[in-house]
C-alpha cells in the first residue's frame, strides 16, 4: 500500500520544480534522479547530508560517460529542489548549484581547445558526425565544392601556427566570399570581386571596421599564400568607419568588490588569476597543473595568442588557494585512475610522442570539468577543463549584484590589470611583456585611459559654482576673468 506521505512529498517536489522553469512533461525524470539519490544512501536521513556528500555523488555521476549533458543538468536541478525547497538544509542555500549546472556543459567538437584535432577536413570521413557539425552551412558548401582550396588553406594556416579561431574565421570568410559570388571557383575571380564583397560588407551589411578588416585579411591570405598571387592590388574601396573605443577598466575598489562577491571558490580563484596575472579567459581555463611554479613564484602561460609562451608573476595571496585547488584536482584525478579513467586531452602530436602523458598528473587541467566526456572521433573517455561560459556568466551576474554600473566581463579584469600596473609606475614595455602583446602599440591603449584627456579640465559649471560660493562668503573674491 502506498504511503500518502510519500505521495504528498513527491507532489510538493513536482510543484516546486515548476519554479525552475522546467518542462512539465519531464517532471518524472527529475523525480527519478531524486529517487536514485535517496536510494544511494538508504541508512542516512537527508537532513544529515553534507555538501561533501553531495559533491562526491555528483563527481561519481560525472564519471558516467553515458550520462548526457542535459541529463546531468536535470540531476543537479533535481537535487537542488530536493535540498533547497523540501529538506531545506542550511547549507543548500549557498551551495554552488549554478556552477555544477554550468559544468555539465561539455566541450563541443568545435570548441577552440579541441577543434583542430576533431575537425581536420583533409583527414575526416564524410560520415563523421563531428565533421558534419563543424563544417555545416556555408563552410560545408565550400568544402564540398572546392575541397582542394580548403585543404591547401588549412595547410598554409597550420604551418604558420595560427590559432584555431583564426583558422575558423578565415575559412568562414572565404566561404562567404565564394557564396557571394554564386559559388564560383575563387581561383577564377579577380580583385574586382574582392572589392565588391568588401564594399557589400561595409555598405549593405554595415559591419564593424574590425569585421571588414578580418574579411580582408582572410581573402588576402588566401590569394597570396594559397593562390600564390605575388601582386594583389585592390585599389580603393569603401571602408567601414573605425570607431575609437577605450577598454572598460574597473577601479581597484570595484575589482575588490567583484572578487569578494563571487560566491563559488573556483570562480573566485579563476577571476583572481584573470586580474592578478592579466590572463585571457581561455589562458586561464587551459592552465595545466605543471604550469604553476611555486618555487619561482610564476605561472607559465603556454601556447597563448600567436602560439607564444610567456611567464607571469604568481600572486602571493593566491598561493594557498592554488595549493588547495591542486590538492582537489589530484584527488579527483586519483579517483579517476582508480576507476580506470584519468586521461586528459593532449594535442595530437604531443599525444603520439608521449603516449603515457595523457594520464600523468602534471598534464591534468588545473580547473577540470566535474564531468568526463567521450571524444567524438576516437571514443576516448577524457576529462576536459571547465567550460568558460560558467565563469563568464558568474562575473557578469556578480558585477550587477555588486552594484558595478559598467559593462563588466572577464576581459575587463585583464584591462584593469594592465591599467593598474601602469598607474603603479611600471613601464609600458614590462606591461607589454606580461600581457603577451606582439606590438607595443596594442598596449598603448591603456595610456589613453591613464592620461584621461580632458578629464583634468575643470568644468565651466564647477567654476560658476565656485564663484557663487565665494560671493556668499564675506570678503570673498570673484574669479579672475581670463
Amino acid at each position: 500500500m502506498n504511503d500518502p506521505r510519500v505521495s504528498r512529498f513527491w507532489d510538493i517536489f513536482v510543484e516546486k520544480l515548476k519554479t525552475y522553469e522546467t518542462r512539465p512533461d519531464l517532471a518524472r525524470w527529475y523525480v527519478r534522479h531524486a529517487e536514485q539519490y535517496i536510494k544511494a544512501f538508504p541508512e542516512q536521513r537527508l537532513a544529515t547530508h553534507t555538501p561533501q556528500i553531495l559533491e562526491q555523488y555528483l563527481q561519481e555521476k560525472g564519471r558516467n560517460s553515458r550520462l548526457k549533458d542535459w541529463q546531468y543538468r536535470q540531476l543537479v536541478t533535481a537535487l537542488r529542489v530536493l535540498f533547497v525547497d523540501l529538506v531545506k538544509t542550511p547549507w543548500a542555500a549557498t551551495f554552488p548549484w549554478q556552477f555544477w549546472i554550468d559544468a555539465a556543459r561539455d566541450l563541443p567538437s568545435s570548441h577552440p581547445t579541441v577543434a583542430r584535432d576533431y575537425t581536420a577536413p583533409a583527414e575526416a570521413d564524410a560520415s563523421d558526425t563531428a565533421f558534419e557539425k563543424s563544417f555545416a552551412g556555408v563552410v560545408g558548401q565550400l568544402q564540398a565544392a572546392f575541397p582542394q582550396h580548403v585543404e591547401r588553406m588549412l595547410a598554409e594556416i597550420r604551418v604558420r601556427h595560427y590559432s584555431i579561431r583564426t583558422e575558423q574565421a578565415y575559412l568562414n570568410w572565404l566561404a562567404r566570399f565564394v557564396a557571394f559570388n554564386d559559388m564560383q571557383d575563387p581561383a577564377t575571380l579577380d580583385t574586382l570581386a574582392i572589392r565588391r564583397f568588401l564594399e557589400h560588407l561595409a555598405v549593405n551589411r554595415r559591419v564593424a571596421s574590425s569585421t571588414q578588416s578580418q574579411a580582408l585579411n582572410a581573402l588576402v591570405f588566401f590569394y597570396k599564400q594559397v593562390m600564390n598571387w605575388t601582386a594583389l592590388e585592390l585599389g580603393e574601396f569603401a571602408h567601414s568607419k573605425k570607431p575609437r573605443r577605450l577598454p572598460v577598466v574597473l577601479t581597484r575598489d570595484e575589482v575588490q568588490a567583484l572578487l569578494a562577491a563571487l560566491a563559488n571558490p573556483t570562480h573566485q580563484l579563476m577571476a583572481n588569476l584573470l586580474y592578478g596575472c592579466g590572463l585571457r579567459l581561455m589562458e586561464c581555463v587551459r592552465l595545466r597543473t605543471q604550469d604553476i611554479d611555486f618555487g619561482y613564484q610564476q605561472i607559465l602561460v603556454r601556447n597563448a595568442k600567436g602560439g607564444k609562451d610567456r611567464v607571469v608573476p604568481l600572486p602571493r595571496t593566491l598561493v594557498t588557494s592554488l595549493q588547495t585547488q591542486l590538492q582537489q584536482t589530484k584527488a579527483m584525478h586519483q579517483a579517476d585512475l582508480d576507476n580506470g579513467l584519468g586521461e586528459v586531452y593532449l594535442p595530437d602530436a604531443l599525444a603520439r610522442k608521449y603516449p603515457a602523458a595523457a594520464k600523468a598528473f602534471q598534464w591534468q587541467y588545473l580547473f577540470p570539468s566535474p564531468r568526463i566526456s567521450t571524444d567524438p572521433r576516437s571514443g576516448a573517455v577524457r576529462r576536459h577543463h571547465v567550460h568558460e561560459n560558467g565563469l563568464q556568466k558568474a562575473i557578469k551576474q556578480t558585477a550587477g549584484k555588486a552594484g558595478i554600473n559598467k559593462r563588466v566581463n572577464c576581459h575587463a579584469l585583464r584591462h584593469s590589470f594592465a591599467t593598474h600596473l601602469l598607474e603603479s609606475g611600471y613601464d609600458i614595455r614590462t606591461v607589454q611583456e606580461l600581457l603577451g602583446h606582439a606590438d607595443v602599440s596594442t598596449t598603448m591603449i591603456y595610456t589613453h585611459v591613464l592620461n584621461r584627456p580632458g578629464v583634468a579640465v575643470a568644468s565651466p559649471l564647477d567654476l560658476l559654482a565656485a564663484a557663487d560660493s565665494r560671493r556668499d562668503v564675506p570678503g570673498g573674491q570673484a574669479p579672475e576673468t581670463p
